[in-house]
Parts: C-alpha cells; sequence; structure tokens
C-alpha cells in the first residue's frame, strides 16, 4: 500500500494464489484477477440458489433480487423507452458484478477488484465497444452522424471533439470507479490503524453506501451512453 501504509493479510497471498497466478499469466500482479474470480462464483452460485428457490409467495433472498432487478428495469424503461428492454441484461449484470466486486473489498483478507485499474479498464472498454457497437447495428454508416453536431457547417470540427469525447469516456469510467474504491479502502485502513472497532465497524455501513452508489453510477452513465447510441441523430 503506497504512503507507508501496511500491506492487509490478502487470502489470494496466504494460500498462494497470487503467486500461482502471477507465474501462470506472466504479470507482476494478479490478486484481482483472483478476486475478479470470487466475485464471479459468488454471483453464479447466488443465482443458482435464487433460481432453484423461487416460489409465488417469494422469499427474503428472491424478494432482495426481484427488488434490485424489478427497480432498475424500470428506471432504465422510464429513461431508455421500451428499447432499454433490449440492453437491459447487460446493465444488470454489469451493475451486480461491479457491486460484487466493490463489497468483496469490506470483507477481512479479501481486497476489491475494482480498486485495481486493469479491472475497471476491462469494463470500461467493453462499455465503450458495446453501445458503439449497438449503435452501428441500429443505424449502419448512419452513425457517423452522431458524431457531427446538429448543424452540418460545424460537423469537420464536431466530428473531432465528438471523437475525443467517445475516447475519452473509458478513460472516465476507469479513473472515476478506481479513485473511489481505492480511496475509500485507504480511508479505511487509517480508520483501522486509529481505532481498530470504534472508527471501523461504523464506517463500514457508510463505504457499503459508497460502493453501492460508485455501481449505480458505472450503471447510469453506461445507460446514457447506450441511450444515445440508440436514439435517432438530429
Amino acid at each position: 500500500m503506497a504512503g507507508g501504509l501496511p500491506h492487509p493479510v490478502l487470502f489470494s497471498n496466504l494460500t498462494g494464489a497470487d503467486e500461482a497466478l502471477s507465474h501462470m499469466l506472466g504479470v507482476h500482479e494478479a490478486k484481482h484477477i483472483f478476486y475478479t474470480w470470487i466475485a464471479m462464483a459468488i454471483l453464479f452460485i447466488t443465482a443458482f440458489f435464487v433460481r432453484k428457490s423461487l416460489k409465488t409467495v417469494p422469499g427474503t433472498l428472491q424478494n432482495i433480487f426481484e427488488t434490485i432487478i424489478g427497480g432498475l428495469e424500470n428506471f432504465v424503461v422510464e429513461n431508455m423507452g421500451e428499447d432499454g428492454r433490449k440492453v437491459y441484461p447487460v446493465l444488470i449484470v454489469l451493475f451486480l458484478f461491479i457491486v460484487t466486486q466493490n463489497f468483496l473489498g469490506l470483507v477481512p483478507g479479501c481486497d476489491a477488484p475494482t480498486a485495481n485499474v486493469n479491472t475497471n479498464a476491462a469494463m470500461a472498454i467493453f462499455v465503450f465497444l458495446y453501445y458503439n457497437g449497438i449503435g452501428i447495428m441500429r443505424w449502419g454508416p448512419g452513425y457517423i452522424k452522431h458524431f457531427m453536431g446538429p448543424m452540418l457547417p460545424l460537423a469537420p470540427l464536431m466530428l473531432i471533439l465528438e471523437i475525443i469525447s467517445h475516447i475519452a469516456r473509458p478513460l472516465s469510467l476507469t479513473l472515476r470507479l478506481f479513485g473511489n474504491i481505492r480511496g475509500e479502502e485507504i480511508v479505511l485502513i487509517l480508520f483501522f490503524i486509529l481505532a481498530p472497532i470504534v472508527g471501523t465497524i461504523p464506517i463500514y455501513f457508510l463505504f457499503m453506501l459508497a460502493k453501492f452508489l460508485q455501481a449505480f453510477i458505472f450503471f447510469m452513465l453506461t445507460m446514457i451512453y447506450l441511450k444515445g447510441s440508440m436514439e435517432h441523430a438530429h
């Protein structure tokens, strides 16, 4: 950890998984990959149990997921119209994936994969390719109009500005999520050093809300980018 802070004791180091993965993949550090796989396993196992226990009168776990998934679907449809249902499966998977990764940082012995810039860059690049791919499939060559602005005389200038703006989106998504999650973990370590129990446990609830909010922001920005690519260019 930078700034002279102590390195946390992580399961990936204790089990040797970090070293094994680093050697296998030929990279300097692979703990974010290990915990990304952990997040994926959590989601698959949870989905299996939720699907297995589906009832007409939902239980607690089913209620939680129905509230989150149904609420976010309504949010997307209200903002994007019925077209939002076509891309909603990707949006909700992205949201649940990021939330799970974020929350791993609050589990003792674990680290949030989203506190590593490589994890966030991979998701941001996927979002960039996905929304542009949707726009190209929907509008074909006419998708270029989305980059040319509302007035033809300004098209050459707007084309340059819009391309720069779109290229900056993956960088913005990456650094926003990375900065917030890594910053929260550094603050949590500082609280633990100053007041191991009194200062740390209450702040957990605040950070849970913050990590949920960061996942929602990533989700919402992806929705906005998709909405822009699917709308008719004027």
